[in-house]
């Protein structure tokens, strides 16, 4: 997977958990998202980033909303 698809499919994991939690404002989805993205810098296999970054996003997002 190249960078730029890379990017564009966290960009869609955006979208995607920014309509299944509109509760939660979208800058924070962003945030969330993009924290975790960045967790998976140092990583060598690219091909399933954007899949664990949206898993792990919806863990943390669920946390915040389960008060």
């Amino acid at each position: 997977m190249s960078v730029d698809e890379e990017r564009r499919q966290v960009e869609l994991v955006v979208d995607r958990l920014a309509v299944e939690h509109a509760d939660v404002p979208r800058h924070a989805v962003e945030r969330i998202v993009h924290d975790v993205h960045a967790a998976f810098d140092a990583g060598v296999v690219r091909d399933f980033v954007p899949l664990l970054v949206e898993r792990s996003a919806k863990r943390k997002i669920a946390a915040l909303t389960s008060f």
